[in-house]
């Protein structure tokens, strides 16, 4: 169509307004490919909320015994917890073989907290009001616990400048698959409810753990996609699956708990070795 005053083309102006107005946008509002990763691990913490409520919060408050359902819903919500752990890997390796936007540090935060923070929670919430031998009200405090220490160390992280290559203490992703980890165990309430607790304290301890990088950002991945398989043969009850469920969550239970204490004997033989070094720098 043509302006009669101007003889020009509504639509080309149009177009060029749209254009104008994508170069005027500011770079704070512009969405990275590692960005929109990270939009993909919030996605995945949050339909894991919604499974552990519509597959096994809900049909147990409605009386429902079919336990079928239950470990579908629960098995669907930790592979999407795992989902998340590698959406967040991938947008940190993305981010620095690309860019990042002036946001993408806030998204991130935002994001695990989302998946490894309230994810894990509720599903510690939930185990405390459908299990047998829980007690609700304790376990809502150890779920308490659990999201403080996520928002904690996020907050932390934000604000604290560490050794390259090194996290102080447990890195959210791994502390909520460890915690997840635990719940699936179907240990006794008592000691279910001190390993999930001390895995809370770990990721707000000064403890050292090694950031995902090079071969160990491979292992990690290799191991998630192991977990997943664990899970899909629990949830559709395969010859021996709960069985390699639970040697696979021991495995993440062990190491969780082992990565701490060669981090305390390295720190051991390096305040050793100094001491040795100034010793021998005092000798004539």
């Amino acid at each position: 169509m043509i302006d009669p005053d101007t003889q020009a083309g509504w639509a080309a102006e149009a177009e060029e307004e749209e254009e104008d107005d994508a170069e005027d946008m500011p770079l704070s509002m512009r969405l990275s490919i590692a960005d929109t990763l990270t939009l993909g691990n919030a996605t995945c913490g949050f339909m894991a909320v919604y499974f552990s409520t519509t597959g096994i919060l809900i049909p147990h408050l409605q009386g429902s015994e079919e336990s079928g359902m239950a470990r579908h819903s629960a098995a669907t919500a930790v592979i999407l917890m795992l989902c998340a752990a590698v959406f967040d890997l991938f947008d940190g390796l993305v981010a620095r073989k690309l860019r990042s936007s002036p946001m993408g540090a806030e998204l991130d935060n935002l994001s695990d907290l989302i998946s490894f923070g309230l994810a894990p929670a509720y599903f510690v919430l939930v185990y405390g009001m459908v299990a047998d031998d829980a007690h609700q009200r304790v376990s809502a405090l150890a779920a308490v616990v659990v999201l403080l220490a996520v928002v904690l160390r996020l907050a932390r992280f934000s604000c604290v400048t560490l050794k390259d290559g090194m996290f102080q203490g447990m890195p959210s992703p791994f502390g909520a698959l460890t915690v997840v980890s635990i719940v699936l165990l179907e240990l006794p309430f008592v000691p279910t409810l001190l390993a999930i607790i001390g895995v809370a304290w770990l990721m707000v301890s000064r403890v050292e753990y090694p950031k995902p990088r090079g071969v160990l950002a491979v292992a990690m991945l290799g191991w998630i996609v192991a977990a997943m398989g664990l899970l899909a043969a629990w949830a559709f009850d395969a010859p021996g699956g709960q069985l390699l469920l639970q040697t696979g969550c021991a495995l993440q239970v062990v190491t969780g708990a082992v990565i701490p204490l060669f981090a305390t004997a390295r720190r051991v033989n390096t305040f050793r070795d100094n001491r040795r070094e100034a010793r021998a720098a005092q000798l004539p």
